[in-house]
């Protein structure tokens, strides 16, 4: 088989488990699979570990109906594109080189457009799609769902509002059909040259609703709060942790002198700051979105506006903003953990601080093991580190792919 037609391939990768989230072709390494944030090796049509040219040529069966990745990936050594099995699934694509070898890793997007109640989120979400104006902003670390979640907002939308919608993507993930609404997607490389240029067209194309793949820089930043504070609802992605330091990033764009200018802007266009964190499942089925909320009330727009201070944190309004829909991170996995949907240690290795999580459960754990119910209480620990990885030759039904 040649590997100039790598789709039997990929396809025989997707086989080893329904929760294939990404493929990863690197030289030196047997071909591989990311399920439940853990890489497996695999096998397929009896591949081994991958030499360069091997990689390189799985690189060129990708890019081969794709010109501008291809002249992106020569001038850069990086490229950014979409890649589809018809009938089957896409995939969000990376090629770069490393150590004079290409790599590629594939992340897999579902043909179906999620629904909230499919991911799990939170229901007080749904009032997103109320919001006729302004900024929400999707965070988080790459793989955490932010992509999904935002899918599932579009399609709400799609389904209940008579809107002209325009997205503009790196690469195009989630197709939407047209319901209700009416939706342009626009591809960075293909369909425009940039982020920047694609939003400051938008404003002319009469949307009611722009999303921005991700902000990624000052310029792109400032036509996305023009277009907040023309009237329009924006929604976009920021790789932030949580929401104060999504505030702190985008006011890191700006110059100093600028800060006082932002903080008021920020304050009076952002509706809402949504973080999220996948959580391995206590069974072992998957994983759980620990989401953050914060919400725009009077409390958060004063303090984003004149800055955090001592008993004036972000962190303090969300845990105080329950009644509004807000909540913070440690809460959340607190709740997890006590549901027995998490493990404790996971639990730990999640949360924004892990001291006062210990604290709110000691007293509860005096009486039963979360990750074992019905089992004496074990030892609460000290802080600790992320647990290791399990290995990627851990005994599994995956291994039968080797």
């Amino acid at each position: 088989m040649s590997l100039l037609d790598v789709a039997p391939i990929i396809e025989q990768m997707l086989l080893t488990s329904d929760n294939v989230s990404d493929l990863n072709f690197s030289c030196g390494q047997k071909p591989q699979v990311e399920i439940n944030g853990t890489l497996y090796a695999t096998s397929p049509l009896g591949l081994g570990r991958l030499s360069a040219y091997q990689t390189e040529m799985i690189a060129m069966a990708i890019l081969r109906d794709n010109a501008d990745a291809a002249s992106q990936l020569a001038k850069f050594r990086t490229a950014d594109l979409s890649y589809a099995l018809p009938g089957k699934c896409r995939f969000r694509v990376n090629i770069f080189q490393q150590r004079n070898s290409y790599s590629i890793v594939m992340r897999v997007i579902p043909h179906e457009v999620p629904s909230f109640e499919s991911l799990g989120v939170p229901p007080q979400l749904k009032e997103i799609c109320e919001i006729r104006n302004g900024v929400v902003l999707l965070t988080g670390p790459t793989g955490s769902g932010k992509s999904s979640t935002l899918a599932a907002i579009i399609d709400r939308i799609n389904e209940t509002k008579c809107y002209h919608i325009v997205t503009i993507e790196d690469p195009i993930e989630f197709l939407h059909n047209h319901k209700k609404s009416t939706i342009n997607q626009r591809e960075v490389g293909a369909d425009t040259k940039d982020f920047a240029s694609a939003l400051r067209a938008a404003l002319r194309q009469a949307p009611k609703v722009i999303l921005v793949g991700e902000m990624r820089d000052l310029e792109t930043a400032e036509i996305a709060l023009e277009a907040a504070e023309t009237g329009h609802l924006v929604l976009s992605t920021l790789h932030t942790i949580d929401a104060s330091k999504t505030i702190d990033r985008i006011i890191g764009l700006y110059p100093k002198n600028e800060e006082r200018i932002i903080r008021t802007r920020l304050a009076q266009t952002f509706r809402y700051i949504v973080s999220q964190r996948l959580i391995p499942k206590a069974d072992g089925s998957g994983r759980v979105a620990a989401v953050e909320i914060l919400r725009s009330n009077p409390r958060t727009r004063e303090y984003i506006e004149k800055g955090e201070s001592e008993g004036k944190t972000l962190l303090d309004a969300i845990r105080d903003g329950e009644i509004d829909g807000m909540q913070d991170f440690d809460t959340v996995i607190r709740r997890m953990i006590e549901a027995k949907a998490i493990t404790l240690e996971d639990g730990l290795s999640y949360a924004t601080n892990q001291n006062n999580l210990l604290l709110q459960l000691k007293g509860l754990s005096s009486t039963e093991d979360y990750n074992n119910p019905g089992r004496p209480a074990m030892k609460i620990p000290t802080p600790l580190s992320p647990p290791p990885a399990a290995p990627a030759n851990s005994s599994s039904v995956l291994d039968m792919m080797e």
